[in-house]
């Protein structure tokens, strides 16, 4: 678990211009006055419930009721709901918009990576790990701006080639607004590695006013990219720094994908506090 510094609020606790953001893209909920049973819990309690197993790691039926925010099972369900309502992406999108009419979007150019993460079950989007055959897992896929705020994310199975993400994820990058004219989706360059080496992709990249800056299989290293890709490594760092990420412990795809996607705006949103 994350230490908390004297005079810090732990990272689980929903800061009030934090909340200003997400409470209008959350669903509406009425609740019926002739409704038996307790009533709905606040869901800023729930979702403070939420942030506190993505950034501990701990398993939804051991969340500590004393806490406040409501058992594993209600911030379950609500994850689950918030995710299917679009809130994450609408989040994000929301986020970048800020950045980018503060300047600090750089897109000159765009870093990808991927990075590894063991299943504890199988399900969708999982696949035999590449270190361990017999073991399943999951990659984390992860385009970033210039400096390394994230763009856009994926989830595959552990044996899918990098390649076969590389035009998913360019063109999941969202329209960013924020300023005059039309919203951006698309950087100058694009950086990566050779496991993203190839003549078509490259071609394809070009045709959408791209110039691919990928380093070749077969040349000796050197090539002096790493010197800008590491801001992509750094990004993932800030992912599996959430204890969730390092395990996919749902069997259920669309529920990692929801802490990705929150896990996201977690980090866009520490961008805004610092730089907006």
């Amino acid at each position: 678990m994350k230490r908390v510094r004297k005079g810090e609020q732990p990272p689980w606790i929903v800061p009030d211009d934090l909340w200003e953001r997400i409470e209008p893209l959350l669903p509406r909920w009425e609740y019926a006055l002739s409704r038996p049973g307790p009533k709905r819990l606040p869901d800023r309690l729930v979702l403070q419930g939420i942030l506190f197993v993505l950034h501990t790691g701990i398993q939804w039926e051991f969340l500590p009721q004393e806490l406040g925010f409501g058992s594993g099972m209600t911030c379950w369900r609500r994850l689950a709901e918030w995710n299917d309502a679009g809130v994450w992406q609408r989040l994000h999108e929301a986020l970048l918009a800020e950045l980018n009419a503060a300047g600090r979007l750089d897109w000159s150019r765009a870093v990808i990576d991927s990075s590894h993460a063991r299943a504890a079950r199988r399900g969708p989007k999982s696949g035999p790990s590449p270190v361990d055959r017999a073991r399943p897992g999951s990659k984390h896929h992860v385009i970033t701006e210039g400096g390394g705020i994230p763009l856009a994310v994926g989830l595959t199975g552990g044996n899918v080639n990098d390649v076969t993400q590389l035009l998913p994820l360019v063109e999941a990058i969202p329209p960013v607004r924020g300023r005059r004219g039309r919203p951006r989706r698309r950087p100058d360059e694009l950086y990566a590695d050779r496991a993203y080496d190839s003549a078509q992709h490259r071609g394809e990249l070009r045709g959408m006013g791209i110039d691919p800056q990928i380093a070749e299989r077969g040349r000796e290293h050197g090539s002096g990219l790493g010197a800008i890709r590491w801001v992509v490594e750094r990004t993932i760092a800030w992912y599996h720094g959430m204890r969730r990420l390092r395990i996919r412990w749902e069997r259920r795809a669309d529920i990692h994908e929801a802490f990705l996607g929150l896990a996201t705006c977690v980090i866009c949103y520490r961008h805004v506090k610092t730089f907006c």
